[in-house]
């Protein structure tokens, strides 16, 4: 009787876990081109109702140790207009696209390996991602709105992780993206398990972003004395210097020859001491990097200032930044037809890019600063973390350390070094609930460069102790 009474209840609890399961069984990824090997963990690929018409691409892999138990992470890439399966694919997605377009091989420093992760293509337009009407203006509180919306699409369809913690985490202008997702979260009657957020190589103030570039140019010799010391003759009064919207014609003429020598000389801006990959000059990351340095931009255009010769010999235009990054592969990979079949895509969509100058180029900018964002979910409870490569100009890491000294919490735990793999992986400083961390020697996608401190930092963010 009681061997009977056992074997009904495992039926009953199988049955069960079938149904919850199925809730999203259409959406699961059964197998993909170029996978040779068995993943552990389990994929689904489909989209995520937003405002009315507006779908969101998601990509939602379970975690490799304990799915039901492990944190949900939410990832997205910046631009505004890039696509996050580019954090997938060649940040910290278990597995990565061989150069060949064709194949791909497993990623051992996963994030999933201790967390479930949802990769957002946002907003509409972006990626896989779209619009039934086909318009793709929108803005900041929009993009927020969109992602709110979405989430809770997200764990409607997935009721099984609504009781797991979960996590934001944005790069590069994801630096607007995650705090402002995060205050709709922390803020709104969703029930969802929210607990922290992160921002890597992030934009959180254009103001300090502009500003601090012009030092790290010059403290990492990327600037003649002359230069530097005719900077400080026409961009500063009395020690206090103006490097961000200053008004005087020769400041500004100077501040373009600094500006078009970090990002028009060949430099890789971003990681100052990687290579261009194959010298290439993509338009990928062009869009994104538009964002930065507009109070300059027509004053760059009107004296045709940007003179450098570029690294072919040739004069680049201006607005031409060289991003010196290979998506060519992963772009490949992504329009075979066998993978978008794979993924769910409907064949009425355009192929992919990783970056939309359609969503880039009619986005409307709102927050110039953070700040007030960050303030509001410190004051919630929530718990933050600023970390940047410390060898990227896009997003430098001294604009976000001001960024963060700048909201005048308390220092709880003073500048120090942490450890990855017995070296030095950084530094870091805590104010309260946020920290401040660096990724020595890494550039702005922090998870590409250094994937195996990236995943130490990213443990210890999840679990809430010490770096």
């Amino acid at each position: 009787m009681t061997s009977m009474y056992f074997v009904s209840l495992v039926v009953y609890f199988l049955a069960v876990s079938c149904l919850t399961w199925a809730d999203y069984a259409p959406d699961e990824v059964t197998e993909l081109p170029g996978m040779s090997f068995k993943p552990n963990y389990r994929q689904w690929s489909g989209y995520l109702k937003a405002s009315p018409g507006k779908f969101l691409h998601y990509w939602f892999v379970t975690s490799q140790r304990d799915p039901l138990k492990d944190p949900v992470v939410l990832w997205l890439n910046g631009g505004p207009g890039c696509s996050s399966l580019d954090g997938l694919l060649s940040e910290n997605g278990p597995f990565h696209v061989k150069d060949d377009g064709a194949t791909l091989y497993e990623n051992k420093f996963s994030w999933n390996r201790i967390a479930n992760v949802l990769y957002l293509e946002s907003p509409a337009g972006v990626g896989y991602s779209y619009s039934d009407d086909q318009k793709y203006k929108t803005d900041d509180d929009e993009v927020a709105d969109d992602n709110y919306l979405a989430l809770q699409s997200f764990f409607a369809k997935f009721p099984n992780f609504t009781q797991n913690e979960f996590f934001i985490i944005g790069e590069s202008y994801g630096g607007i993206y995650a705090p402002t997702l995060s205050q709709r979260v922390a803020t709104g009657t969703a029930k969802i398990n929210f607990k922290a957020f992160a921002v890597g190589n992030g934009l959180s103030s254009y103001a300090l972003n502009d500003q601090s570039l012009i030092y790290f140019g010059y403290y990492h010799g990327l600037f003649g004395e002359q230069l530097w010391t005719d900077l400080n003759t026409n961009c500063c009064n009395k020690g206090t210097c103006n490097f961000f919207n200053n008004s005087k014609e020769a400041c500004k003429t100077l501040l373009s020859q600094a500006f078009s020598i970090v990002y028009d000389s060949g430099l890789n801006e971003y990681a100052l001491y990687m290579d261009c990959e194959g010298g290439v000059r993509a338009r990928a990351y062009e869009r994104s990097m538009s964002q930065l340095f507009r109070n300059y931009r027509k004053h760059w255009d009107t004296f045709q200032l940007l003179k450098v010769p570029s690294v072919t010999g040739q004069t680049p235009s201006v607005g031409e930044v060289p991003p010196c990054i290979n998506s060519t592969a992963q772009m490949n990979w992504l329009n075979r037809g066998d993978v978008r079949k794979a993924l769910h895509i409907p064949d009425t969509l355009p192929a992919w890019d990783i970056c939309s100058d359609v969503v880039g180029g009619q986005y409307t900018n709102i927050y110039p600063t953070v700040k007030d964002v960050y303030l509001k979910l410190l004051s919630l409870g929530v718990r933050a973390l600023v970390y940047n490569g410390d060898t990227d100009m896009a997003c430098n890491f001294l604009g976000d350390k001001w960024f963060v000294e700048q909201l005048n919490q308390k220092t709880t735990t003073k500048y120090q070094s942490w450890i990855s793999d017995d070296q030095i992986a950084g530094f870091y400083e805590q104010y309260g609930n946020i920290t401040l961390l660096t990724v020595k020697g890494a550039g702005h996608m922090v998870p590409q460069w250094a994937p195996g401190p990236a995943l130490d930092m990213f443990q210890s963010f999840l679990s809430n102790k010490p770096y």
